[in-house]
């Protein structure tokens, strides 16, 4: 973007299906988001998905990030029959307890086969890998999308993630930071409510998220930590999001909410939206493609802020040439590894 170009509102929108509405078209190309997001909803076959990404950078006249949930296991919006059944994330934990340098390498292998898939779509942005550390009891939402129970290791295989998916051109997210493995409640129906101790914390959910506090971008947890801010979520708290995530964990990337539209948030979506911003939050996250929702959260939303769009040129810079691969050999050891 030159100077002379007003920046793009902070903001990222999903859209309602696999074609763009008139609606759609007229509401993305009056507000100019950064980016958007696509699920379930909008995939049909790798033809129309294409078209789709093209259609909304078309909105906006600008090659905008397009991001997509794609972790493997329970969360992948590409699958069968025109993309592969990826693994879940605890498969390279459990290949990485019995051999640690085994675990690493297919978790890495794995997300360049998963931006290979992306690339071919034209979106550029995964929103994976999962650093959070389950504890026992917590709630099955994070489950085995977790690089299991270590914090080392989920470092360790968190940023073989991160680096197979810059191998193949498209930017990760690490998520959900500080870390929403404690949670007793899945944050999409309702608000959880971590109170474990801040020392306890740092030592043992934060070390994964410190440990890759250089990568592009990460999204925040929609949970509340007591011994930081008793009452705000991280995502609308200024105490977790200037305190915790780029004091004590060093996060120095663009920062993302959590979508704003899951119910463990409240208010009205300007509400939601002016606080996420109030607290540090970069760009505001918008999924489910309800019109008047994105409208309050458009209205809300300022433009990408000049430390936000140096963190976004960092996050870009970070974006590697993508390197050769033989797709058929990359699947055969993969799944050796993971047999």
């Amino acid at each position: 973007m030159s100077k002379s170009e007003t920046p793009p509102k902070a903001v990222i929108f999903g859209c309602s299906g696999p074609v763009l509405t008139e609606e759609e078209k007229r509401f993305f190309r009056d507000n100019n988001p950064l980016g958007f997001i696509l699920f379930g909803r909008n995939v049909a076959d790798p033809d129309q998905v294409r078209a789709l990404v093209a259609d909304l950078r078309g909105t906006v006249g600008r090659a905008a990030p397009v991001l997509i949930d794609q972790e493997g296991g329970r969360v992948q919006r590409l699958g069968p029959p025109h993309w592969r059944k990826a693994p879940p994330a605890a498969a390279f934990a459990s290949v990485a307890a019995r051999w640690r340098e085994q675990g690493v390498a297919a978790a890495r292998l794995n997300a360049r086969l998963l931006a290979e898939e992306l690339r071919d779509l034209g979106i550029d942005v995964d929103c994976a890998p999962v650093i959070d550390v389950p504890v026992e009891g917590a709630h099955d939402i994070i489950g085995d999308r977790a690089l299991g129970h270590d914090p080392a290791m989920t470092a360790l295989l968190g940023r073989a993630i991160c680096d197979g998916l810059l191998d193949g051109g498209v930017l990760p997210v690490i998520k959900h930071i500080p870390g929403h493995g404690r949670a007793l409640a899945d944050s999409h129906l309702e608000l959880p409510v971590v109170k474990t101790s801040a020392k306890e914390l740092e030592e043992t959910d934060f070390v994964p998220f410190r440990s890759l506090a250089d990568e592009a971008w990460a999204m925040t947890a929609h949970v509340v930590y007591s011994s930081y801010d008793p009452i705000r979520p991280a995502t609308l708290s200024p105490t977790v999001v200037r305190g915790v995530i780029r004091g004590a964990i060093g996060f120095k990337g663009l920062l993302l909410t959590d979508d704003l539209s899951m119910k463990a948030l409240s208010g009205s979506f300007s509400d939601r939206t002016r606080q996420a911003f109030f607290a540090g939050c970069d760009v505001a996250l918008h999924c489910n493609g309800d019109p008047a929702e994105m409208a309050a959260v458009a209205a809300a939303t300022p433009p990408l802020s000049d430390r936000s769009l140096e963190r976004l040129a960092r996050g870009e810079a970070r974006r590697r040439r993508p390197s050769s691969l033989n797709v058929a050999e990359a699947y055969r050891t993969l799944d050796d590894w993971l047999a």
